[in-house]
């Protein structure tokens, strides 16, 4: 027998309609994007239908966003009351059509999470559903190690930080040009535990990003892939940035 849902889908053991949380807040700790150039027609075969890969340089863009939390709550209690979570998100940079005309935002086709509540509330309360896995974040001025373990996925990341790293990418020219394409896909789709699309927008004030100097790097999501369809190409870290997240429905393009 299928478990009771509510009429966004969502399901609770109780068999009680669950009321979705419209937004939730939280402050980035540390937000590592590790991203690559993908071979397009990969992309589009990861990719559900209504959902585009976006070009960079004949290239798409995917990557993996590392995240640590502080204070994650909804966004009206108190920043004390707040949750920490440790997630990783792997996603592909995406377009779609409107009737207002092309949006862009990214693709999620894997959540992984530390947290226990992450993983009871998203896809239930909030969009977002997350497999369990262990992600451990190790920094220092300096230095930053990254690990998930999960049963089907394995990511290390070693990177070098400061202020004298400089920007390198093959698809972007400036470390501004990169902050501005990853700044406007703020929206991310996910599939549901049923295979259908929920959406999320991420919101801040203070959104900045420095590149980091990636020492050491592995992701069994790219690394399974057709050799050479996917290449690591620039990192960038955001840090202590108070940010909140809500619900966004799909339109009738996106399946």
């Amino acid at each position: 027998m299928d478990a009771p849902t509510d009429t966004l889908g969502r399901w609770t053991p109780s068999g009680r309609p669950v009321a979705p949380i419209p937004r939730m807040a939280a402050t980035i700790a540390q937000r590592i994007l590790v991203n690559y150039r993908v071979d397009p027609d990969i992309a589009r075969s990861l990719l559900p239908d209504g959902i585009r890969p976006q070009i960079v340089d004949d290239s798409a863009v995917a990557g993996v966003c590392l995240i640590h939390l502080t204070a994650f709550r909804p966004a009206w209690f108190a920043p004390a009351i707040g949750h920490r979570s440790r997630n990783a998100a792997h996603r592909i940079a995406v377009e779609w059509d409107t009737a207002e005309g092309p949006q862009t935002g990214v693709y999620i086709p894997r959540r992984h999470s530390s947290s226990i509540l992450a993983r009871l509330v998203g896809g239930r309360v909030f969009p977002g559903t997350h497999a369990p896995a262990s992600v451990d974040f190790r920094t220092s001025t300096d230095a930053l190690e990254v690990r998930v373990e999960a049963d089907d996925l394995r990511v290390r990341v070693d990177a070098r930080r400061g202020a004298g790293i400089p920007f390198r990418s093959s698809l972007f020219e400036t470390l501004e040009e990169s902050s501005t394409f990853f700044r406007k896909d703020a929206v991310g789709w996910s599939p549901t535990r049923s295979g259908a699309l929920e959406g999320l927008r991420l919101a801040t004030d203070a959104w900045r990003v420095e590149p980091i100097d990636v020492t050491a790097l592995s992701s069994t999501f790219f690394d399974t892939l057709p050799r050479g369809a996917a290449e690591f190409d620039h990192a960038l870290l955001m840090h202590d940035v108070p940010t909140q997240w809500s619900s966004v429905s799909p339109p009738a393009t996106i399946s």
